[in-house]
């Protein structure tokens, strides 16, 4: 029954009428909303609800590797709704990607695994949402790996320091030794120890220091060695530079006094080496 219906069936005075009327426009508006809302609902939803996984893992995770081995990472697309993009970054750079290994499902391959590999991140990251994304870490063991000067020459009373750098997964433990024993540290020596390197700082060196320093590095994995050659040569006799240079200029300076002072005297002698020159030409 529609609104005229009402209104002529039941007889109703004019403020009646109006109320009806407010009534029946507020229930038309009530179900033109449940159809709006309906509508809304059976949409097809744009907000991401696309899920990653690599090496079917869906969340972040640390990957376990060794030196010189080989890893593959699959990134795949789960409960998307149509095709999606990937991308992969290792660190802040991209990696770049074929056109058959883009869509809904990536792989990139991580060959010949060195030291440097070691704590890099690789991401894989939908093109479309770039906030969807899921992350591996990869955690490279490998034994200790030294470097540093290893030779040097110094004189006696001279301060030198022997820097040996390690590089190691898991953290070796580190000690130095000297002429194949364990270093007995002396005031003049300090030892400091990071991470990254262990560090022997001698001050005023002796002729007792010189010798042969080696580095131990001892991991799980391995124990590796490198020799540090410290020579201690004789002090130098040292030249006074400043006198020198001070006595130079003395000289100079007299030689410069002496010219001026006798200038009359070489006037004269030049005047007369011109003379019997004029003679012989008249």
């Amino acid at each position: 029954m529609d609104l005229h219906r009402e209104i002529r069936a039941y007889g109703k005075s004019r403020p009646d009428v109006n109320l009806l009327k407010m009534a029946w426009k507020i229930s038309c508006l009530m179900r033109m909303c449940r159809f709006l809302l309906l509508v809304i609902l059976f949409l097809p939803c744009e907000v991401t609800s696309s899920v990653l996984t690599v090496n079917d893992k869906t969340e972040n995770y640390i990957l376990d590797t060794w030196l010189g081995s080989q890893e593959s990472l699959k990134c795949a697309v789960k409960n998307h709704t149509r095709e999606e993009e990937l991308l992969w970054y290792r660190g802040e750079g991209t990696v770049d990607l074929k056109s058959g290994n883009k869509i809904n499902s990536s792989s990139v391959c991580v060959s010949s695994i060195s030291e440097n590999d070691h704590g890099i991140t690789f991401t894989c990251k939908l093109r479309r949402d770039q906030s969807v994304s899921i992350s591996v870490v990869l955690n490279v063991f490998f034994p200790p790996l030294l470097s540093g000067d290893d030779l040097q020459t110094v004189e006696e009373g001279s301060d030198v320091k022997l820097v040996c750098n390690v590089k190691s997964n898991p953290q070796a433990r580190m000690m130095w030794y000297k002429n194949s024993n364990i270093l007995n540290l002396e005031q003049n020596h300090q030892v400091q120890q990071t991470s990254e390197s262990l560090q022997l700082s001698i001050t005023k060196v002796k002729k007792s220091d010189n010798g042969t320093y080696s580095c131990i590095a001892n991991s799980s994995l391995q124990m590796e060695t490198k020799d540090f050659h410290l020579i201690v040569k004789d002090k130098g006799v040292a030249i006074p530079i400043e006198p020198i240079i001070a006595a130079c200029v003395v000289v100079f300076l007299t030689l410069c006094f002496g010219l001026i002072a006798r200038r009359k005297s070489i006037m004269k002698l030049c005047i007369k080496d011109e003379d019997p020159q004029r003679e012989t030409a008249l």
